[in-house]
């Protein structure tokens, strides 16, 4: 065995957190999600029949060992409160908690959140926090307020991009799966730049769901994608009503073996020539495409064969994270026991793609020039934006504008004739340049480094 293909021995383990805030679910809510999934009906409603079903006392026939799936003491103990999160959140990120299992190189368990903002919903059972950054930021500042602490943990974690498209009478409960549909998108990432000069090079996509729409989206700004769930036996998807015939998480046609794969143009599942890279994660502790023993020892295998492989699991922060994160290290640790020649490593999610896809050197990070073009008056003309070093992923970066209202806007950049070069002008057929308070760009590399930039007029 060469010393190359050995040190190519490492499973690269990241923990995706779909991050969401708190979410309130009440016991009739419960039955009726398990009547929605699973088509069963005539259980009186109340917390003796929730009892009962957990303790196996009711006969679903095939469906039995979803049901109790569905119901189980851990999916149904919701974090439906900040000061419940934030407790959850204390234990399960302290470092005694992520410390317990230390990887191959003497580090601690790595959390990866994936933030989403609810923004124009106007049903809200749930409870679902609204706004604008407000689960992101909340996020970041966990992480900032722990700098200098010699214990700390967090330094590691990666905040990055969740989305729910939205549905069409406007439920925070419910799912959709169209982004030409949700003009919210293009208004958080417009905000992400110029409020908080933040861009993301990695994203989960909501309720584990593609479509044509979402993939071309996708394929123009961000490299890194973590929502595929294939599993080799996708039957079990047919006895929910949600999942059965491809209505969400419909991945049945991707890989399952672990590989970190670039899709076709014209179908997300299948591997072709596209830009971007699509991540398998799989759930933990879920009612579908759980990761077991056998799914992590393949990705060992496969690590064993010379080839750096990422392993990823699927989770929620509105649920008790450090019972999952606890199984998945003893399924880790019992899969190098087998393997004990493989290395595995708690990672970010972009290193731990940058490490598989392009290996572990460095590469020089992305950085945009913005130049704006002013009038006598201080008014924008226009802008220039060059990329002064690396390149762009995609056709160009992505553009937001502030109006003197407050609204925020994306619209397209013209291009130059030098390759990494784009333009726009305010004018009255884009923005008239005395109601622009505020323009920025941002975008991620192949290699997942991002650049924003932002002028204040």
């Amino acid at each position: 065995m060469s010393t190359s293909n050995q040190n190519n021995k490492i499973v690269y383990v990241v923990h995706a957190v779909d991050t969401e805030g708190p979410l309130y679910v009440d016991l009739s809510a419960k039955f009726e999600l398990l009547e929605e999934l699973i088509d069963i009906e005539g259980l009186e409603r109340t917390q003796e029949n929730l009892d009962a079903i957990l303790a196996g006392e009711f006969d679903f026939g095939e469906k039995q060992a979803i049901v109790c799936e569905i119901m189980s003491s851990h999916r149904n103990n919701y974090m439906d409160n900040w000061e419940k999160l934030g407790g959850m959140l204390d234990h399960a990120m302290a470092a005694e908690t992520r410390c317990r299992i230390l990887d191959s190189f003497g580090q601690g368990y790595v959390y990866n959140w994936f933030c989403l903002d609810h923004i124009g919903f106007e049903v809200n059972p749930r409870r679902r926090e609204m706004g604008f950054h407000k689960i992101h930021d909340y996020y970041a500042r966990r992480i900032s307020d722990q700098e200098g602490r010699r214990d700390n943990q967090w330094e590691k974690d990666g905040l990055h991009w969740h989305f729910h498209p939205m549905p069409t009478y406007k439920e925070a409960h419910r799912c959709a799966t169209s982004v030409l549909n949700s003009p919210h998108i293009f208004e958080t990432l417009a905000r992400r730049i110029i409020e908080r000069r933040y861009f993301p090079a990695s994203v989960r996509c909501g309720f584990q769901t593609e479509r044509p729409d979402t993939h071309w989206f996708l394929e123009q700004y961000i490299p890194f994608d973590f929502t595929n769930t294939a599993k080799e036996d996708s039957s079990e998807l047919e006895m929910m009503a949600d999942l059965a015939g491809g209505r969400f998480g419909d991945w049945r046609r991707a890989p399952t073996d672990w590989l970190v794969y670039q899709p076709s143009h014209d179908d997300y599942q299948v591997p072709g020539n596209c830009r971007r890279y699509i991540a398998r994660a799989l759930n933990i502790l879920s009612r579908f495409a759980n990761i077991d023993r056998p799914e992590v020892e393949k990705a060992f295998a496969r690590a064993d064969s010379g080839k750096p492989t990422l392993l990823a699991i699927a989770t929620h922060d509105f649920r008790d994270l450090a019972p999952e994160a606890a199984a998945l290290s003893a399924l880790i640790v019992e899969a190098q026991r087998k393997f004990p020649d493989v290395k595995f490593k708690f990672a970010e999610a972009q290193d731990a793609m940058r490490s598989v896809i392009h290996g572990e050197h460095d590469h020089t990070p992305l950085e945009l020039k913005l130049e704006p073009e002013l009038q006598e008056d201080g008014f924008p003309l226009g802008i220039s934006i060059k990329a002064t070093a690396g390149q762009v992923f995609g056709p160009q970066p992505f553009l937001a504008i502030e109006l003197k209202s407050g609204r925020t806007i994306h619209d397209n950049l013209d291009f130059g004739l030098n390759t990494g070069e784009w333009h726009y002008v305010f004018d009255h057929e884009t923005v008239r340049p005395e109601d622009c308070a505020a323009v920025g760009v941002g975008a991620a590399d192949k290699f997942g480094h991002t650049s924003v930039k932002v002028c204040q007029f």
